[in-house]
């Protein structure tokens, strides 16, 4: 489909298709949509064989193509990364249905009553790269609060994602839902994208998940409104009052578990109080993990480091590197996160409970973490199942975006006869 017409015609259909299957979604019992993400789970299950071939074409795109390690990681899928996709679904399946749940409800004195209840969204866009897991993530997701999904993924992960959706659908016929409910773009066109971002009539939210291009480029050109998954510029301050083991271990987690995830460290504040000490070791246990310390302040003097440039702050490496500095205090390292942050999650390490409350309470970003990794920046580890992103906007949803932050709501009011004077 390399027509520009075709591409215009296509997707005002799939548009039309998602509309029509919101509308049946929206009351879809909870035992319906409970059904087609089970059904959905086997069917990856039963297909895994099916999904390595189609995983180890996107592979070889990839690879032709240049991308970084980090993006293969991204991209690549064995029987236990499937497995995992699958029980993510059931995961998602197995919660609590949002839609139609009551948020609040009060009666005024004139005997009315009144309910806020979640509703669905209506139709999601999500415009993604190269995890083929977000298309199980982002249409389970959708799924579960009543949302009908346009799914447009990477070009690099283009076949592992077709199986994934026929999966999907296969779960949704099973069920008795609409087979349109998740719908994926069947193009590596980008014509596409500037489309989905133009159909305010078809889709009410697009949410980016990807690197800063994609999420500039979305924010830049999009009529319909954005959930904005920024970069995970992700800091971790180490407090004079930190615990030296304790700092050890989320360190080396939160940096070198997956070096290509959102979650990931990026940069890493260390007290000038413990340079000596939990510094020296934090920098050293790195560097035998092989990670490139690129060192500033009085880090830059520990042997097999690099000096960092003005550039290396506030940049998401998703590899293994990772910017390191001295700060005075807590005061500084605030003042640095506030400067270079993206607002997505931000963590200290330290014994001290005031000192942590402080942190928690100043620093502004989607996430904040007390001594715990950072890798744990992931709605299936928040109990949500999955999570399309992280959404580091202030507006209606922020942080995982779960089934949950995929509703709005509305307000039943019920009276009798009642009228106003």
């Amino acid at each position: 489909m390399k027509d520009d017409t075709n591409i215009v015609e296509t997707m005002a259909e799939i548009g039309r298709r998602a509309r029509a299957a919101a509308t049946e979604l929206a009351t879809a019992t909870p035992e319906a949509k409970r059904s087609a993400l089970e059904a959905g789970a086997d069917a990856l299950v039963a297909r895994t064989d099916e999904l390595l071939e189609a995983n180890a074409k996107d592979m070889d795109f990839a690879r032709d193509k240049g991308v970084t390690p980090a993006m293969l990681d991204r991209l690549e899928l064995d029987a236990a990364r499937i497995a995992g996709i699958a029980d993510a679904l059931r995961s998602v399946a197995a919660q609590d249905d949002p839609v139609g749940e009551v948020m609040e409800a009060w009666e005024q004195p004139n005997g009315l009553k009144f309910e806020q209840v979640r509703s669905p969204l209506g139709v999601v866009g999500v415009i993604y790269e190269s995890r083929p897991n977000v298309t199980a993530d982002a249409g389970a997701l959708c799924l579960k609060s009543g949302n009908a999904v346009i799914l447009r993924g990477g070009s690099e992960s283009f076949h592992s994602s077709g199986v994934i959706h026929s999966c999907l659908v296969e779960g949704l016929k099973k069920a008795g839902l609409p087979e349109h409910a998740v719908q994926r773009v069947p193009t590596r066109d980008r014509a596409a994208v500037s489309e989905m971002l133009q159909m305010t009539d078809a889709i009410d939210v697009i949410v980016p998940r990807g690197g800063k291009g994609l999420v500039g480029l979305v924010q830049r050109e999009a009529r319909v409104p954005v959930f904005a998954h920024l970069e995970g510029i992700v800091h971790i301050y180490i407090d004079k009052d930190a615990d030296p083991e304790v700092a050890l271990n989320v360190v080396l987690n939160a940096k070198t578990r997956r070096t290509g995830i959102c979650g990931a460290a990026e940069c890493l504040l260390i007290h000038e109080d413990v340079v000596d000490t939990i510094g020296q070791g934090l920098i050293r246990a790195l560097i035998e993990k092989d990670v490139e310390v690129r060192a500033g302040g009085r880090l830059a003097g520990i042997d097999g480091t690099v000096a960092a440039s003005d550039d290396d702050w506030g940049r998401e490496f998703l590899d293994k590197i990772i910017a390191a500095k001295t700060v005075p205090d807590i005061d500084g390292a605030i003042a640095h996160i506030r400067r270079y942050s993206s607002n997505h999650t931000d963590c200290i390490i330290t014994a001290d409970d005031a000192t942590a409350e402080r942190f928690l309470n100043e620093v502004d970003s989607a996430i904040v973490m007390v001594n715990a990794s950072t890798q744990f920046a992931d709605g299936g580890e928040f109990g949500m199942g999955a999570e399309i992103g992280i959404a580091t906007g202030r507006l209606h949803a922020r942080g995982p975006v779960g089934a949950r932050q995929l509703t709005s709501f509305k307000y039943k009011v019920r009276g009798a006869g009642t009228i106003r004077p």
